[in-house]
């Protein structure tokens, strides 16, 4: 049995081919290399410098770099890369079996050592191991994230719930003891403020169920021909906006766009319900959506309270609110604004917020139209 017919016997064939960076100064060794692993995206390198240039430009999952190469050696390849990236899967080829060179590949932290003369068969089991472990680490990982925000969410809702729940509690403790005099005017207050805690309750409710319907639908996108004019007009229809608010909505003809219907109204309706949310009691939300060249574009603007500059990079991160007060009332669950960008990148969009404090917000919206 030839190495090839041996290659081919059991072939990997992943959904998206995982790529391995290939870092050698002789151009047969990065020839066989390239050949052997074929079902991998395999890229070339010559250098240490070049090898890093590629790694700063390219995801690569793992690193094949030989130790003596003119220009650096591949343990200081090793160790710039695990600067970069701990977790960064690298396996070294050597033909000199000196112990202090597997000691120092070892302290940098190596994944795998592979012998010169190279076995082709060592090879590909020593990739698809450590191809293997990286997998493992990842799903790990992922599953120690999920966790984490499982646990984080349980305690937002439990404090966001705690609450209203106290109020309209105290409330009905106090109509049983006969505190009120039901025709009161302090009565008729409460009566009202507890009203909107129930309105709130309902609405924590329906955003939980909203969330619970986004996170099962979390990884496709399901896309079909849609007027994006249309969905800003239902999204800005369907709200309850403050009577003191003012709106300015204007939209341009653009073709269909292919997407994902359900997702998308999502992300707009966070971003403009925000803008309402943020303003206050009186002001102005201003929605404009144009084409700009080959892509389409939304911008919410809004009179708001706005967001300090330093605030600005955090926006999108899951669970944050802005909350200028530091009151730590700030309605909702800091979701929004993070499912708002992820489903407008799995559209190939992007997503822009400019702000000052107190000069309102500028949410900007890039889709592309093909």
């Amino acid at each position: 049995m030839t190495l090839q017919t041996l290659h081919n016997a059991d072939p990997r064939q992943p959904d998206t081919q995982e790529t391995i960076l290939v870092v050698d100064d002789e151009p047969v060794i990065r020839d066989l290399c390239e050949k052997f692993l074929s079902e991998y995206r395999v890229l070339l390198a010559g250098n240490c410098a070049e090898a890093l240039q590629i790694y700063q430009k390219e995801h690569c999952d793992l690193i094949l770099t030989d130790v003596m190469m003119p220009g650096g050696s591949g343990i200081n390849l090793l160790s710039q890369v695990k600067t970069l990236d701990p977790n960064a899967v690298v396996i070294i080829m050597t033909g000199i079996s000196q112990k202090d060179i597997v000691l120092t590949a070892l302290r940098e932290g190596a994944d795998d050592f592979i012998n010169k003369p190279l076995d082709l068969l060592q090879l590909l089991t020593a990739v698809e191991k450590s191809l293997a472990r990286r997998r493992l680490k990842e799903e790990v990982a992922s599953l120690k994230q999920l966790d984490r925000f499982k646990s984080n969410f349980l305690s937002l809702i439990s404090h966001k719930l705690r609450t209203p729940i106290t109020a309209i509690s105290l409330f009905l403790q106090n109509v049983e003891q006969g505190v009120y005099d039901l025709g009161d005017e302090v009565f008729r207050k409460n009566i009202k403020l507890v009203n909107n805690e129930v309105e709130y309750l309902g609405r924590l409710v329906s955003d939980l169920l909203s969330f619970s319907q986004v996170m099962e639908g979390h990884e496709g996108l399901n896309l079909e021909p849609c007027d994006l004019n249309g969905i800003l007009t239902e999204i800005v229809n369907a709200l309850q906006r403050k009577e003191g608010i003012e709106t300015e909505f204007q939209v341009s003809p653009l073709p269909l766009l292919n997407l994902d219907r359900g997702k998308i109204t999502y992300a707009f309706q966070r971003i403009i319900e925000n803008a309402y949310k943020f303003t206050g009691e009186t002001g102005r939300v201003s929605i404009t959506l144009c084409r700009a060249g080959d892509t389409a574009q939304v911008v919410v603007t809004d009179t708001g309270i706005g967001i300090p500059r330093q605030e600005l990079s955090k926006v999108f991160e899951k669970f944050y609110q802005a909350d200028p007060d530091n009151a730590g009332q700030v309605r909702g669950f800091g979701l929004g604004l993070f499912y708002a960008r992820e489903f407008v990148r799995q559209h190939g969009g992007s997503i822009n917020i400019d702000s000052e404090p107190q000069q309102g917000s500028t949410v900007t919206v890039t889709l592309p139209l093909q």
